[in-house]
C-alpha cells in the first residue's frame, strides 16, 4: 500500500530528497512506524515528498511529477501555512480567491487522475509569540477554504491546529519553538493525530482487495 506524503516544511522535516523513501525527522517518521505496528500484516512503501517552503502554488507546479506519477493508494496533504507567513515575512502574497484555486487545482487532480484516497490536513500555527499572532486571521480564512475544499474532494480530513489547541496541556514551545515547526514531541503528537485519521482509509482499502 503505497503512502504519499505532500506539504511543506513540516513534512519535508530534514528528509534526504535524493532518496523519496527517506522520510525525515518529522510526522512521516512517526506516522510510519505507528501504521507498521498497527496493520502488520500490510506491506507499506512510504514516500515522502515533502519540500521546505512550499505554497499551494508550488503543489500545482509538482502534480505531475510528484502526485500524479507516484499513483499512491493514499496521498495526505498538509499545506498553507507558507501562504500566509511568507506574506508577512517575505512580502509574497497568496490571495484567498489564489489559495482556493491553487488547492482546488491540486484536489481535482488527484481526483480525476490517480486512484488515490485523499487525507487533507489543516495547517497548524502555536501563537507563542506576537510575530506569529498578527498571522491568525489569514490563516482562520485559509483554513475554511480548506475545511469548504476538503468537505468537496477528500477522504478524511484532519483538523490539525484544532487537536493542537484543544489537547495542548503543555507550553506551546513544548510542540514548536517558532509555532509553525514541531519539536520531536509535536511531531510525534501529529504522528497520533495521523494515524487515528489516516486508519479508516487504510482499513477500506484493506477491506476493498480482500472481496
Amino acid at each position: 500500500m503505497k503512502i504519499l506524503f505532500q506539504g511543506d516544511s513540516v513534512t519535508d522535516a530534514g528528509r534526504d530528497r535524493s532518496n523519496p523513501h527517506d522520510l525525515g525527522e518529522g510526522y512521516p517518521h512517526y506516522a510510519s512506524a505507528m501504521l507498521q505496528d498497527s496493520f502488520p500484516d500490510i506491506q507499506f512503501d512510504f514516500i515522502n515528498l515533502g519540500i521546505s517552503g512550499n505554497r499551494t502554488e508550488h503543489l500545482v507546479s509538482r502534480l505531475k511529477s510528484d502526485f500524479v506519477d507516484i499513483q499512491p493508494d493514499i496521498v495526505s496533504i498538509m499545506i498553507g501555512i507558507n501562504d500566509v507567513w511568507h506574506h508577512y515575512s517575505h512580502g509574497i502574497e497568496t490571495t484567498d480567491a489564489a489559495f482556493e484555486e491553487n488547492l482546488r487545482t491540486v484536489l481535482e487532480t488527484v481526483r480525476t487522475q490517480t486512484k488515490a484516497r485523499i487525507l487533507l490536513i489543516q495547517p497548524f500555527l502555536l501563537e507563542n509569540g506576537e510575530d506569529k499572532r498578527i498571522l491568525r486571521a489569514e490563516l482562520d480564512r485559509k483554513q475554511a477554504i480548506i475545511k469548504k475544499l476538503s468537505d468537496r474532494y477528500a477522504d478524511a480530513y484532519l483538523p490539525m491546529d484544532e487537536v493542537f489547541r484543544d489537547g495542548m496541556i503543555e507550553e506551546p514551545a513544548y510542540y514548536s519553538a517558532d509555532g509553525v515547526h514541531p519539536t520531536a514531541d509535536g511531531a510525534f503528537y501529529i504522528g497520533e493525530a495521523y494515524l487515528g485519521a489516516i486508519t479508516p482509509l487504510i482499513e477500506a482499502l484493506a477491506d476493498a482487495d480482500e472481496e
